[in-house]
């Protein structure tokens, strides 16, 4: 045991000492910092994907709600007058586990709701005494300039996951969870609402698909029967980020072909994610429900 004990204590030097002398050129400025640090994952100090979650820390600190808000008018939101089957309707078509209850309009946000409070009143005797002010949590705002490195620590200080960001008039500008921000540190997090890992395409309705940026433009014609060209570009994703100019942001929306393209999610560097509406009255949507 002694002999273990010495050994795992002498590779922890030398682990420490070769991040020192990575680290010896005292970096003057983060572009330094970040080449240095690189190149320490080179010689196998620490793994890529450890490389990544450091730049993505350094990353956040620079980043503001702004950058990664869900719009408002992608925002998914319930009536403070709602009932509860229409509550529960949404809960499930959404997948989502918190709500913005809203007033008489959108930029009246009067609370959260969470899916969870709803299971009580699921059973019908229960529902008919239900009034959702009885479970509303209350809702955090914070400005659109928050640090993102700032709001991470406030939601673990009040175990709060969602705040709801407004712009320099007080309106609603749109929201921020706690995922979306960790999604900036350790990449993208899926769950049991996300598209498979195998899965490029999938159907949610007639003219509702979502489909993943690294799908091929030649896939996407098969599928949807379209002539997209593949000259310059092989995946849809890169497509898109042509025909908007520049790298879009989730939320951003644009039309190819009467075809549009929904950014869901996105990275600093490449779309990720997108959903793609058909027009009900095109022969292209009919042709995409047989294949």
């Amino acid at each position: 045991m002694k002999e273990n004990r010495s050994s795992n204590g002498s590779t922890y030097r030398v682990w420490m000492d070769r991040l020192s002398q990575a680290l010896l050129g005292e970096p003057k400025d983060r572009d330094q910092l970040i080449h240095l640090l690189r190149e320490a994952q080179g010689r196998g100090l620490f793994d890529v994907d450890a490389q990544g979650m450091i730049e993505g820390v350094l990353q956040v600190a620079d980043m503001q709600a702004r950058d990664i808000m869900i719009p408002r008018s992608q925002m998914v939101v319930v009536s403070r007058d709602a009932g509860p089957e229409e509550l529960i309707l949404v809960a499930i078509k959404s997948g989502h586990s918190r709500f913005p209850v809203v007033g008489d309009s959108r930029d009246e946000v009067v609370g959260v709701l969470l899916a969870k409070d709803l299971l009580r009143y699921s059973v019908t005797k229960a529902s008919q005494q239900f009034s959702i002010r009885d479970v509303l949590r209350p809702a955090v705002f914070v400005p659109e300039s928050k640090r993102l490195n700032v709001l991470l620590k406030e939601f673990r200080a009040s175990r709060n996951h969602l705040a709801i960001v407004v712009d320099e008039y007080g309106g609603v500008a749109g929201m921020v969870t706690i995922e979306d921000v960790l999604e900036q540190i350790v990449g993208e997090i899926e769950d049991e609402h996300d598209i498979d890992e195998d899965t490029f395409i999938r159907k949610y309705s007639d003219t509702h698909f979502t489909v993943k940026a690294l799908t091929l433009i030649e896939d996407f014609n098969e599928y949807f029967e379209t002539e997209f060209s593949d000259d310059e570009f092989d995946t849809i994703g890169g497509l898109v980020t042509h025909n908007i100019g520049h790298l879009p942001r989730r939320g951003e929306t644009i039309i190819l072909d009467n075809f549009s393209f929904h950014i869901v999610n996105a990275g600093n560097r490449r779309i990720h994610l997108m959903q793609v509406t058909l027009p009900r009255d095109s022969n292209v949507a009919q042709t995409a429900v047989d294949a």
